[in-house]
């Protein structure tokens, strides 16, 4: 938000309304926002202002002021652009300036909007609007005399003269705001989306075949239907229409403008079907199109971030010593050793599968790998060859102590060919560094997905076709909100990962990560304001997400923010201990009186985080990391048949339905109809991203890879 901008109280109380919020919470809110404040940071710490509100309502609050105040622009844009042309009266200004729907305020300014040349603006300037304001009256229907009036060397008939008349007439028409208000109602009632097959296409197209003659109610296409057709549409293979009946859009239109039977009505009859049909139509049809296509947006983005969240978010294995392998069959399996940190130590290729074979050669440098850099853990990428490098691994006679995980590897080949990877790794290939990244994904998924972008890690639909920019606003946000939750280790944080800390960004993240090479790890949070360039606001805003391992003061390492640090310790100081035994000791904490503490800055919300943080001190949130089991008779999808049930992991969610990978490389599609025994409009309201399920095959359609699963009938 712009921070030199004074909150409106109108837009404010309008926001409050919008959204159904009370009035002071929304005040406080736009307030910290304006005053730099992060959405992370107000939903953690500043309870007490908002009333506890969450990331998502404090989002919505954020979007929908942004939205009020591009209205407001829009608004003075108008009215200058009116004033200008000497028609503004005082009715019209207050009417805008009283106007809060950006559709109506649109309406309003269609028939000052300075327009290229027209039908009717040809007309005028052949002196025909006297004619058309008669005519539109349908008092007087001795239209052939009144024609005649109007013949001049560039009106030559009466036809002419009709015929410019009729244009300026259909122009009122379609800037009429009841025309257009009725219009809009015949649309949202029954209009239909219609697709069909460009011509000559149907080869071509065939992956469209389903939308080569296809029909449906507008407001019952699926967001992930309107998508495909528009991505037909836009890649030509088809031609698309978003119409209702004519004749009750016409007829709704006769009830408004027609006034009786004579032979001037018969004019402003024919003049009100061109309207429809050439401007009002076209133009109604377009703010459906986007309407329709905006709302396709939002849910396609909305799915797409919740299945970011949950796959950001997924369990990691910790600092622990990985062997990654990115597998393949003729050019083989890239293998690295990593080690707690992520660092890469040594790599190489090993060939245990066809053509090669060289099973016994691969064995033996797999095993000594593993006992040189005493590996713990094994990530094999999920893509081509993955189960029977899962396989070969487990023929190998490795220690009982190394556990071997399946990696999602989507979006590692784009991370290795990026800059950033070309900055980590210069000397090394991309076959390297998309072993590393499978490695560093089972070691911390997050530390290591942030470094990709977000659309390029493969868990949405139809990411390409919806507005870029909101969908990456959406994702940053979805990766700002992870990051924040979990909390940082200051001292292992790529400048990736800090990126995303609430108050830093790339320059203050490229500083922490300067600093702490030329002066070592830090100390404790306070060490920080010595980062240049680190001022107060910064430091206020990312202090309690970054994490302090080690740290002399306990308090350095927990969501606890420094700014309450002295009430820790006057909790600590009235029960005479430390805050080491305050964190050590349940009995202890139990007997705090949080209301003893509470000030008029300081609330309840804040203290009870304070002692859900002192209870697990630097706790993960996202649990530990653990290997799947899948079918081991199962290697590709010419192994399956109906009727098999087989264990799986949700890979990705989609309106429609799941995908579930059941360790083979073409992940499985579980229709939401076959998710349950019950109605689900949701798919979210049974599966989540990285459950294990249990599938059973209902179809298998070798040409075109696909794979039918159902959640029924699985016992």
């Amino acid at each position: 938000m712009d921070q030199n901008h004074t909150l409106n109280p109108v837009l404010t109380k309008l926001v409050s309304e919008q959204l159904d919020l009370p009035l002071r919470k929304v005040e406080s809110t736009l307030q910290l926002l304006e005053e730099g404040a992060t959405i992370p940071f107000i939903s953690r710490y500043r309870k007490e202002a908002t009333g506890s509100l969450d990331e998502v309502q404090i989002s919505d609050i954020n979007t929908a002021f942004k939205k009020l105040t591009e209205l407001e622009k829009r608004k003075t844009s108008i009215l200058n652009s009116i004033e200008e042309q000497g028609k503004l009266t005082d009715e019209l200004r207050s009417r805008i300036q009283h106007c809060f729907n950006a559709i109506e305020l649109e309406d309003i300014y269609l028939p000052y909007k300075k327009k290229r040349k027209t039908k009717a603006s040809v007309a005028r300037e052949k002196g025909l609007e006297p004619l058309a304001t008669v005519l539109f009256l349908q008092q007087n229907n001795q239209i052939e005399g009144l024609s005649r009036q109007f013949l001049t060397d560039e009106v030559p008939d009466m036809e002419a003269a009709l015929e410019g008349a009729r244009d300026i007439m259909a122009e009122w028409i379609n800037e009429d705001e009841n025309a257009r208000n009725s219009i809009r109602k015949v649309f949202e009632k029954g209009a239909t989306i219609r697709s069909k097959v460009a011509r000559g296409k149907e080869e071509e197209g065939a992956k469209y075949r389903d939308y080569f003659d296809f029909e449906e109610s507008l407001k019952k296409c699926p967001s992930h239907r309107l998508l495909a057709i528009r991505r037909g549409e836009e890649e030509g293979f088809l031609r698309v229409s978003v119409l209702p009946d004519e004749e009750e859009a016409l007829s709704k239109l006769d009830r408004l403008f027609l006034k009786g039977n004579g032979a001037a009505t018969e004019q402003v009859k024919l003049a009100l079907e061109d309207s429809y049909k050439r401007l009002l139509s076209p133009s109604i049809e377009t703010e459906f199109r986007n309407s329709s296509k905006d709302k396709a947006d939002e849910e396609a983005i909305h799915v797409f971030s919740r299945n970011l969240r949950e796959l950001l978010l997924s369990a990691p294995l910790g600092q622990k010593n990985v062997l990654g392998i990115d597998p393949g069959f003729r050019t083989g399996c890239k293998v690295v050793c990593l080690d707690q940190s992520g660092n890469l130590l040594t790599h190489t290729a090993i060939y245990p599968h066809p053509p090669q074979n060289n099973t016994s050669e691969a064995a033996k440098t797999l095993l000594h790998l593993v006992r040189q850099f005493d590996c713990e853990a094994i990530a094999i990428g999920n893509g081509t060859a993955s189960r029977e490098t899962m396989d070969f691994c487990r023929s190998v006679d490795l220690p009982q102590t190394v556990d071997i995980f399946l990696v999602n590897e989507s979006g590692a080949s784009i991370y290795s060919a990026s800059e950033i990877a070309r900055e980590e790794f210069p000397d090394h290939d991309v076959t390297v560094r998309g072993a590393v990244s499978i490695g560093r994904r089972l070691m911390d998924p997050l530390a290591e997905l942030v470094k990709i972008d977000p659309k390029s890690i493969g868990v949405g639909q139809y990411q390409h076709d919806v507005n870029q920019t909101q969908l990456k606003e959406s994702l940053d946000q979805v990766v700002e909100s992870c990051v924040n939750s979990v909390g940082i280790n200051i001292n292992t944080a790529s400048k990736h990962l800090l990126n995303y800390v609430s108050g830093l960004g790339p320059a203050l993240a490229q500083n922490i990560v300067n600093y702490r090479a030329e002066h070592g790890p830090f100390k404790s949070r306070t060490a920080l304001k010595k980062v240049p360039r680190m001022g107060e606001k910064a430091f206020e805003q990312s202090a309690g997400f970054l994490r302090i391992r080690d740290a002399k003061n306990l308090l350095d390492n927990t969501a606890v923010h420094p700014e309450s640090y002295h009430i820790v310790q006057r909790m600590a100081d009235d029960l005479n201990c430390t805050i080491g035994m305050l964190i050590s000791d349940q009995k202890l904490r139990q007997s705090v009186d949080l209301k003893r503490y509470v000030t008029d800055t300081i609330g309840m919300p804040t203290l009870k985080d304070i002692m859900k943080e002192l209870e697990k001190p630097g706790l993960d949130p996202r649990g530990n990391a653990k290997p799947i089991e899948f079918d081991k008779s199962i290697k590709t999808i010419e192994d399956l048949h109906s009727g098999m049930v087989l264990p799986g992991i949700v890979n990705n969610i989609t309106n429609f339905g799941a995908f579930v990978d059941i360790g083979i490389k073409e992940s499985g599609l579980v229709h939401v109809s076959q998710l349950a025994d019950r109605f689900i409009k949701d798919p979210a309201e049974v599966v989540s991203l990285n459950q294990e399920v249990t599938v059973r095959v209902v179809e298998v359609d070798l040409q075109r890879k696909r794979i039918q699963l159902s959640m029924k009938n699985t016992d």
